[in-house]
Parts: structure tokens; C-alpha cells; sequence
């Protein structure tokens, strides 16, 4: 015979604690998500424009790039490559979810589908979705606080972000570390979808650039390849400039300079 106190309704007491669980955990998933935002939009404004050096080292030769990048909210992004002269030329265009790759050698525009996203970069340790940003990190991942941590001195949230099911993204999670004080990224660690180890991006020689405090240095560092890393080093950037109208698209990407 079942225990008859198993048959009442549960008492008031026992539904608001599990309200208040409820919401609490809400609330604390809220709250990573505007850590997120706060840091992905200090990084962007509501538009950029930057010029960088690419280093790629590997154990025994390095290989430089120069580059400028353009981008205007989540959804418009653009790569230009301006030296070595063997890839000078080089445009990579995203536009909401599609991204485009233009070939001055062979005049040819490539609409990329979203399964090279996860390939590498030009050969780097980077990979297509790091540079364009195809997926969001605010708008296709869940967030969620996993104590605070110490980097460099900066007192730091550690956030945890899952994809959500419906996203398309490369990757099965990240952990974000992000200043508690300045919504600066400083590290990131890129698991696929086995929860192993891929990449892991550390950030640093934090300047006043473009009039905010940034990470002026970037390192990914693949986890399985000892020696070897892909380093960028902003020289500079300008936020929240008008850009033209037409700017990111497939004509523009043969003419932009």
C-alpha cells in the first residue's frame, strides 16, 4: 500500500522553494546572457572598421598577412586581404547567414555552405566562422555562470555556452572568460562535439583602441598541435562609423580596397 503522504498535493512551502529555484536559475541565465552581450558588443559597436596583422607559427616557419575587416551589427561582416601579394585581394563577405569568398586570381565569387565553416582560415589556426562570424554567440547559444576566475590580474565571469538545437554552429561548446569590469574576452576554449579540447583563444596587451579598452594581441592555439599557433595583432580600429549602403555585398567585394 503506497505511503499515504505521497498521495497529498505538495505542500505551499516545497512549490515556492521550487519557484524560487525556478527562478533564480532563470534569472542566472539571464544574466550570463547580458555578460555576452555587453562583451560582444563592446567588441563591435555598432559598426567597425579595423586594420591587423596575422602571424601564423608553426615549429619550423612562420608566414605574416595584413588585413582590413569591416563589420556593421551581427549580420554584416567583410575580410580584405592587402598583403602578402600572393593572397592581396582576397575578400571574404558575410551577410546574415550567408557568406561569400572572392578570388581575384581566377575572378571568381564562391558562396561558402555552412559546413566550411568549421575548416581552417587561409591555412591559420582559425577558422572560417572565427573570422566572419556566421553564428552569434548571444544569438545561438544558451548561457550560463560558472564562477569567476583571475586572468592577468582582471577579475574575470567564467560562462559556459551551449548551442542551441536549432543553431548551426561548429562548435559542441565554449567557455567564455570575460572581465568583470570591462566586458573584455580574454580567453575562450572551443570543445567540439565529443567534449574534447579543439581550441583555445587567449587575448591580451589590453590599450585604449579606437577609445575603448581593448585586447590589442589574440593567440589561438589548437590543443593537439604543440608549437603551433595563429597570432593577430590589431594596429587599428574605428567604431561606430557610418558605413555606406551597398558596402557588403557581391558587387561591392570585387572593388572594395
Amino acid at each position: 500500500m503506497p505511503t499515504l503522504y505521497l498521495m497529498y498535493p505538495m505542500r505551499p512551502h516545497l512549490l515556492t522553494t521550487l519557484a524560487w529555484l525556478f527562478a533564480a536559475t532563470t534569472t542566472a541565465q539571464t544574466d550570463a546572457t547580458d555578460i555576452v552581450r555587453k562583451a560582444d558588443e563592446h567588441a563591435r559597436g555598432t559598426t567597425s572598421q579595423a586594420e591587423m596583422t596575422m602571424t601564423v607559427v608553426r615549429p619550423t616557419w612562420q608566414r605574416e598577412m595584413s588585413m582590413k575587416t569591416w563589420s556593421e551589427g551581427n549580420d554584416n561582416a567583410l575580410v580584405l586581404i592587402t598583403a602578402p601579394a600572393k593572397e592581396k585581394g582576397i575578400v571574404y563577405l558575410k551577410r546574415g547567414k550567408e557568406v561569400w569568398n572572392w578570388i581575384p586570381s581566377v575572378e571568381r565569387t564562391i558562396k561558402m555552405p555552412p559546413s566550411m565553416m568549421s575548416q581552417s582560415w587561409m591555412g591559420t589556426d582559425f577558422t572560417n566562422d572565427d573570422l566572419v562570424k556566421e553564428s552569434s554567440i548571444v544569438e545561438d547559444y544558451t548561457h550560463t555562470l560558472a564562477g569567476d576566475s583571475t586572468i592577468e590580474g582582471r577579475a574575470c565571469h567564467k560562462v559556459i555556452m551551449k548551442p542551441k538545437p536549432e543553431a548551426a554552429v561548429v562548435w559542441g561548446e565554449v567557455r567564455l572568460w570575460i572581465d568583470r569590469k570591462d566586458h573584455l574576452m580574454l580567453r575562450a576554449e572551443y570543445y567540439d562535439e565529443y567534449d574534447e579540447l579543439v581550441n583555445t583563444m587567449v587575448a591580451g596587451e589590453v590599450q585604449l583602441l579606437g577609445g575603448r579598452l581593448l585586447p590589442t594581441r589574440m593567440e589561438m592555439l589548437p590543443a593537439d598541435k604543440p608549437g603551433q599557433k595563429t597570432v593577430i595583432h590589431y594596429r587599428s580600429i574605428t567604431f561606430d562609423q557610418p558605413i555606406p549602403p551597398g558596402f557588403f555585398t557581391t558587387q561591392n567585394i570585387t572593388r572594395v580596397r
